[in-house]
């Protein structure tokens, strides 16, 4: 199987476009959310809507992959309605890295209140998982990987449908 010219190669690639979750009082204060489930506050909300139009002018999704944590589920739901996407997919594996003993604990304070989880959570190991039931950032990637490597293999009509 031979690669098409170079001038098609960009014509027929996929586009993914991520977007980090709007901001939640969390956020705003430094506190560790992990998998804990705030809402998005009122920047948060803002941060939505302006992401979501600009998307819907550039980006022509057929579906948008979200986690089902509130804070990104509600910015999901913001994108794809002013993308006119029906397909919006909620889904657990997309959540936040589990923090273990640090979750709702102030980044600034984690050092000194929870000493061997920030050590395990700052550790170059990618095995190091995080006492309290966190994750290792191995653990998080097998996870999520399903969502960043896809392919996808299409006849010739589907291919020139979608080019239009």
């Amino acid at each position: 199987m031979s690669p098409p010219p170079a001038s098609s190669q960009a014509e027929n690639l996929a586009e993914v476009v991520v977007v980090r979750h709007g901001e939640t009082s969390w956020n705003a204060s430094r506190v560790i959310q992990g998998q804990m489930d705030p809402e998005p506050n009122e920047t948060g909300r803002k941060q939505a809507v302006m992401v979501a139009r600009r998307l819907s002018k550039e980006a022509k999704p057929a579906a948008v992959y979200s986690s089902d944590l509130k804070r990104a589920a509600e910015t999901a739901q913001t994108i794809a309605t002013a993308c006119d996407v029906s397909n919006l997919v909620l889904d657990p594996a997309l959540r936040e890295r589990h923090m273990g003993d640090l979750h709702g604990v102030k980044f600034d304070d984690a050092f000194r209140i929870k000493p061997k989880a920030y050590k395990a959570f700052s550790s170059d190991d990618r095995n190091q998982e995080i006492p309290g039931g966190g994750e290792s950032r191995n653990q998080l990637s097998e996870r999520c990987v399903s969502y960043l490597n896809a392919i996808a293999v299409k006849h010739k009509a589907a291919a020139a449908a979608a080019e239009k």
